[in-house]
């Protein structure tokens, strides 16, 4: 039984996935067969906390639950102490441009800052404050100054000094601008100046598209933009660590939109960006940096529009070869997540179901052998082997319930079908109820 699951993760899971999408909240819930692939992602974890630098690819079928995969890890990562962010790729969000859909794809991971605290994002102003605090109180250890009187005017030049002097000793490229954009956001949260406190934080979310406004508004003479982004996001890594958190974990999901990238020229230049970080995190360039590109096979393995289209990544992200479906790698950067069984989709159902009667506080007359019926219904369909993925059998399980829900009157074999179950297909593993 879910006893620990809460409303609001129940209305989560069951609005989402009734949408088609992946709830933010409560995938812990639903999780299934997937134990191998997080016992890995633990021990990534561990790396990570311990100042190593990772990349990793999620890779499957439309579908096969990337997605999913994706949010479960930042459920997990919070629990560690990970600061997390998400962003999907899009035609207008790249790795790599010149016309600002890098920038996008920064301000996107920025706006999605999660912490355990605040798991649905918009924690970096959280964090920011956070950090400011810590500072105040080194200077006023540094000075002798009672922690009641550092806000006086005449010591906010020391607490500014002690800002500038943290951040260069943490950054690398940018620093200085990085540095000056915090001490505006200090004088913002010290002065109770909101507008102030705004503008420095619209700069470090790479708001600001023009350098006349940004010095204007701040006295910083430079911004964040599609060159120098990711030397932002190491500089904010080193900052989360500073602080006390065990690493920054990024998500990128929705990488078929670069395979899609029209321009081949564009495409190997978005490609090499995923190189450069790949490099950069496992030769020990960058500390506490976790990311996770998902994708599908198509975009891995095309060699004329996906990445082993790019040689060098190629070599870097080929299967062990002495891998197989039941014999897996899973310390690759490339984990394939497998299809899930039949059984443990139907484990996946009755979860459901119990989260669904939960929700909604009802207790509708599906059986272990009607959610039998219902997959053996669904699974023996004409393309199913093809064309049908768990998440188009949980969406129908869903509506299902719902119609149920709201028709208490009506016959559930109407839905489920007065079937016999009998295995017609050989392909078809069918799930005996005995042995769950």
């Amino acid at each position: 039984m879910l006893n620990d699951i809460k409303p609001k993760e129940a209305v989560a899971v069951i609005n989402s996935l009734s949408s088609g999408v992946v709830p933010k909240i409560g995938v812990q819930h639903i999780a299934v067969g997937r134990s191998a692939e997080v016992d890995a992602f633990l021990k990534a974890l561990e790396d990570v906390k311990n100042g190593h630098s990772l990349v990793k690819f999620w890779i499957g079928d439309f579908g096969s639950g990337k997605s999913f995969m994706l949010h479960l890890l930042n459920t997990v990562a919070l629990k560690q102490k990970f600061v997390v962010a998400n962003a999907d790729f899009t035609p207008e969000k790249r790795l790599y441009a010149s016309d600002g859909k890098a920038l996008a794809l920064y301000t996107a991971i920025m706006d999605s800052v999660a912490i355990q605290t605040k798991p649905e994002g918009g924690a970096l102003a959280a964090l920011l404050e956070k950090w400011i605090e810590q500072t105040i109180q080194k200077t006023a250890e540094e000075h002798n100054i009672p922690l009641s009187n550092i806000h006086q005017a005449d010591n906010l030049p020391l607490v500014r000094k002690k800002i500038m002097q943290t951040i260069n000793a943490l950054t690398d490229v940018g620093g200085f601008d990085f540095g000056l954009a915090l001490s505006k956001y200090y004088e913002g949260y010290i002065l109770d100046d909101e507008q102030l406190r705004k503008n420095a934080l619209r700069w470090l979310k790479g708001e600001y598209r023009s350098k006349l406004e940004s010095r204007q508004d701040l006295g910083v003479r430079e911004i964040i933009n599609d060159a120098n982004y990711y030397d932002m996001l190491k500089n904010f890594c080193k900052l989360f660590v500073s602080i006390g958190y065990s690493g920054f974990m990024i998500n990128l999901d929705e990488a078929i939109n670069l395979y899609k990238i029209s321009t081949g020229v564009m495409r190997e230049k978005n490609y090499e960006k995923i190189l450069s970080i790949y490099n950069d995190c496992f030769q020990g360039k960058v500390s506490n940096l976790l990311i996770n590109i998902a994708g599908t096979r198509e975009f891995l393995e095309n060699e004329r529009r996906g990445l082993f289209s790019y040689q060098a990544l190629k070599t870097r992200l080929e299967s062990n070869q002495f891998e197989t479906a039941g014999v897996r790698d899973f310390s690759q950067p490339v984990l394939k997540l497998m299809p899930l069984s039949h059984t443990e989709i139907f484990v996946l159902l009755q979860n459901l179901k119990q989260i669904f009667d939960f929700n909604y506080k009802t207790n509708i007359d599906v059986t272990a052998l009607d959610i039998q019926l219902f997959m053996e219904d669904m699974f023996n369909k004409p393309g199913a082997k093809e064309f049908l993925t768990p998440r188009e059998v949980i969406r129908g399980f869903l509506n299902m319930l719902s119609i149920m829900r709201q028709n208490p009157g009506l016959d559930k074999r109407r839905f489920i079908g007065d079937l016999e179950v009998k295995n017609e297909d050989p392909d078809v593993s069918l799930v005996d109820i005995d042995e769950l």
